[in-house]
């Protein structure tokens, strides 16, 4: 079993019946979890790769009636860190 989740940012909030439809998905063989935040406008899916494909999670969603508009990476894009110049070797001291 491989475990993945997606990320996808949903347009409008959904309505009774695509929230009931998506209570409804979670019976679909594959699908582990499903996470709504409102606040983000997000849906984070988990499924079993072995089970469904990321287009396959997608259409599920549609099919529920969310307004998925795009993907989302899981992973924040990161700042670049700036290069740290090299200490220069220290001078042996003589005693």
């Amino acid at each position: 079993m491989t475990q993945l989740e997606v990320l996808y940012r949903y347009e409008n909030h959904p309505g009774e019946a695509a929230m009931f439809a998506l209570g409804n998905m979670r019976e679909v063989y594959g699908v582990r979890r499903i996470q709504l935040s409102e606040e983000w406008k997000t849906i984070r899916v988990e499924y079993d790769a072995t089970r469904l494909s990321r287009p396959m999670v997608l259409q599920l969603l549609r099919r529920a009636g969310i307004q998925v508009v795009e993907e989302l990476p899981l992973i924040p894009p990161q700042e670049a860190v700036p290069a740290v110049p090299e200490a220069a070797p220290a001078k042996k001291q003589d005693l």
